[in-house]
């Protein structure tokens, strides 16, 4: 599940990212020998993890309040279609929601503040 959340997460944090913030995502072509391009981004990643869904809500609310770019993803996000997924996560209010992972992209200093309590994934 947690490769599956990622994945949104990383794709939607993109799509959703301003013209600024896509330049400094670095998004860059690696050349093979042929020429063929191997997109992906010049930043280092760094993966962490959390020991329950409310620290996730946690660092979500000090991300909103420091202005930092996240998309969450949420235990109603999974089985069924999308239109089910959507009916069902309508129906939860904000302190029902279970919380699977968050992705985050700023200032590194700003990150670190939230970030700070999280162990890297694996360890």
């Amino acid at each position: 599940m947690a490769l599956n959340a990622a994945s949104h997460m990383s794709a939607c944090l993109a799509a959703r990212a301003t013209q600024d913030e896509r330049e400094q995502m670095m998004f860059l072509d690696y050349l093979d020998g042929n020429h063929v391009a191997h997109p992906t981004s010049g930043l280092s990643l760094i993966v962490l993890k959390a020991d329950n869904s409310n620290k996730i809500r946690q660092a979500k609310e000090a991300a909103v309040q420091a202005n930092i770019s996240c998309i969450d993803f949420l235990q109603s996000m999974t089985g069924d279609s999308y239109v089910e997924q959507m009916a069902r996560t309508k129906l939860l209010k904000p302190e029902e929601l279970e919380y699977y992972g968050l992705c985050m992209f700023g200032e590194k200093e700003k990150l670190d503040g939230i970030t700070r309590k999280f162990s890297l994934w694996p360890d």
